[in-house]
């Protein structure tokens, strides 16, 4: 509840010449950022099941939202590891201090990485780079400090790169990693320019387990303010692919502040689609498209979310088959005389081949790589 009221504002009523009024309360000012108060502060004291001195503290108008725990790395048998151990101590004790925050950090000078209340150790990730810039060379010791906690990339991170995704009985507090962040900040600049040009948002290639699919969540959320609540399509080529897509999707609603809806048919989609001027985050798989040919929107404020954009079979082109004499037009072709002034990004796993020139065709250049060479490293 309290990153929510973090994130989106505490609706509040008041009386104003005796008539009832509402109003969103920020807890903090995200436009003004001078216009907060940050506080970091060493051995805080913390009473309550027993007394505890977190090493570091960061307020933010009061607010313990960060607590960062140090090691020596000079004391042997010592290392971030225990203060991985040391934070979970901390929720025993004191409880009622991890209501509100946001990120927990251990580190031992040599290794620094981030986590949330629900992360296990191995949940817990470094920060390698200070600008985007994807070389393992470069990350030095400070890099992870001075690449989450500038005061603005902070408050985007509080913002924009943090969210629950519900399990059903239990919920996961996500924090984006560096190579998310940094990407997806890219693909929303990049969809900003494309609908005011070509409609080709570019292509985003992060590799199998990098969480590619959160990645996506965190992009529709963006794009809600980015473009002023634009439609969302998001276009799988295949029915596993869809609902695997769609359930995460629907597990983040609560961040994305409106829930997914799965096409059924083409005339669903259409009714989607002719019954919303803006908002929506739609669903469905190629074939849908294909079911015919006419114009389902010429809205400009729709983007199409193509996952596994790699696949050939979004083509541009027209071709005879050969056995049946027919004109079989690409699939890529029919989605645009579909949604003609829709702008399109391509997600995937794999590199585009070379000779692959359909997808750039329908999407444009890359936005982003995170190999698998990085994904190691």
């Amino acid at each position: 509840v309290f990153t929510d009221y973090l994130q989106n504002g505490i609706s509040a009523r008041y009386t104003e010449n005796g008539e009832e009024r509402s109003a969103l309360i920020y807890l903090i000012d995200w436009e003004n950022i001078e216009n907060n108060s940050f506080i970091c502060a060493n051995q805080w004291t913390f009473i309550e099941n027993s007394n505890r001195r977190p090493d570091i503290l960061l307020f933010i108008n009061g607010l313990p939202l960060v607590l960062i725990e140090l090691k020596s790395p000079s004391r042997e048998n010592t290392d971030a590891s225990e203060g991985y151990t040391q934070i979970r101590n901390y929720m025993h004790e004191i409880p009622s201090m991890f209501y509100y925050n946001q990120i927990c950090v251990i580190s031992d000078q040599l290794t620094s990485k981030a986590g949330t209340i629900t992360s296990d150790e191995t949940r817990f990730m470094k920060w390698k780079t200070v600008d985007g810039s994807m070389c393992a060379s470069y990350y030095k010791r400070m890099t992870f400090f001075e690449g989450m906690f500038q005061k603005k990339r902070l408050l985007d991170i509080l913002k924009n790169f943090i969210l629950f995704s519900n399990e059903g009985l239990t919920s996961y507090k996500i924090l984006a990693g560096y190579h998310q962040y940094f990407a997806v900040r890219k693909a929303v600049e990049s969809t900003k320019r494309a609908t005011v040009t070509d409609g080709k948002g570019g292509v985003f290639w992060h590799t199998q387990g990098s969480g590619k699919s959160l990645s996506m969540v965190f992009y529709a959320h963006l794009l809600q303010e980015a473009l002023e609540s634009p439609t969302i399509v998001v276009l799988t080529d295949r029915n596993d692919l869809d609902d695997q897509l769609y359930l995460q999707f629907a597990k983040c609603s609560d961040f994305l502040r409106q829930k997914p809806v799965h096409a059924e048919s083409r005339e669903h989609l259409r009714s989607l689609l002719e019954g919303r001027k803006a908002n929506g985050i739609i669903f469905t798989t190629m074939q849908k498209f294909e079911e015919s040919f006419e114009c389902l929107s010429d809205r400009r404020n729709i983007v199409v979310m193509a996952d596994e954009a790699h696949r050939g079979q979004y083509g541009l082109t027209e071709k005879v088959d050969e056995k049946s004499g027919k004109i079989k037009i690409g699939a890529a072709r029919v989605i645009r005389n579909s949604l003609p002034n829709a702008t399109y990004i391509g997600f995937t796993g794999t590199p585009i081949s070379t000779k692959d020139k359909s997808t750039r065709e329908v999407f444009g250049d890359y936005i982003d790589i995170y190999d698998m060479t990085q994904a190691v490293e």
